[in-house]
């Protein structure tokens, strides 16, 4: 790992938050109250002094990218939402491809699969960020994020910048060592191998998605873990939990592991009907689900 010391005149400048700016916009559920500071990151020395300010400030401070796998609390976050919009994408050799945390990861997966390489075919069904992808080692169709991934460029707790290679990082289903770090991913660095096929296998994990997962819907795109051995989805949908509803949350009838805003919900009522979910297939097959949607809390100060 390679560590770079944060410069005293990266917080001489005065940073503009925003404030009380709605979450709701800002996350594919479309979900969530204002948020007390806002700032959109546009580049790597911003987002240095972002978090110094905000530690020397001790304002929690929650990083986001596409907002495809959270749910915000109503009354929205008591703290600094920053606002991840590191967007570059390079060719630094032969199928090694560097993208910054803001770029999509679903047009990675296209651009990639477009020049003829390999390994992220999956990624181009994802409405996440690569910060949020490497964060959540998102996957599809049996591939994972950390299958590819060669470093991860990151910038911690007080401002450092470091490099952590593949090697460094302990992985695991929808898991990274990142989720029980204090600090934000800036870009990742992939290694593609060669195939004449990639294109037709990205065009084919789409139109797979489209046929059988509610794209359009607002939602957080699959809820539950997968249980070893099984499919969530289709546990759910054998307790005939399919098209169910709780205020205006529903179980959607396409796909039993999205959960969508079907008709102006509530953090409570997604909350409500993720537990009901748990409850139910508890019941009927023993098994627990766990959630992979992180829920943002609003924590009094």
């Amino acid at each position: 790992m390679k560590s770079t010391d944060c410069k005293e005149e990266l917080i001489s400048e005065t940073l503009l938050f925003q404030e009380n700016v709605p979450l709701k916009e800002f996350c594919t559920f479309a979900i969530g109250g204002p948020s007390r500071y806002f700032l959109e990151i546009r580049t790597i020395e911003m987002m240095q002094k972002a978090i110094l300010h905000c530690h020397q400030h001790n304002i929690p401070y929650l990083i986001l990218g596409k907002g495809s796998n959270c749910l915000f609390d109503d009354k929205g976050f008591n703290g600094a939402v920053l606002l991840n919009k590191i967007n570059f994408f390079e060719q630094t050799s032969p199928g090694v491809f560097h993208a910054g945390a803001g770029y999509s990861f679903a047009l990675l997966g296209v651009q990639t699969a477009r020049q003829g390489w390999s390994g992220l075919e999956f990624a181009s069904g994802i409405p996440g960020s690569v910060g949020g992808a490497v964060y959540m080692n998102a996957g599809a169709n049996g591939q994972e994020t950390c299958q590819t991934l060669a470093s991860v460029d990151y910038i911690d707790s007080q401002g450092r910048l470091k490099v952590f290679t593949r090697d460094e990082l302990t992985y695991s289903y929808r898991h990274s060592p990142f989720q029980h770090m204090k600090g934000a991913i800036i870009g990742a660095s992939f290694v593609l191998k060669e195939l004449e096929d990639a294109r037709k296998k990205q065009i084919e994990i789409v139109n797979h998605r489209k046929k059988t997962q509610p794209l359009q819907a607002k939602s957080a795109g699959c809820i539950f873990l997968n249980p070893q051995g099984c499919h969530a989805g289709a546990m759910i949908e054998k307790c005939g939990l399919k098209g169910f509803s709780i205020g205006g949350a529903q179980i959607s009838e396409i796909h039993a592991n999205f959960l969508i805003n079907a008709e102006r919900a509530s953090c409570q009522d997604i909350l409500k009907l993720i537990d009901h979910v748990k409850n139910s297939v508890k019941s009927h097959s023993g098994v627990e689900l766990m959630s992979e949607v992180h829920y943002i809390p609003y924590e009094p100060r």
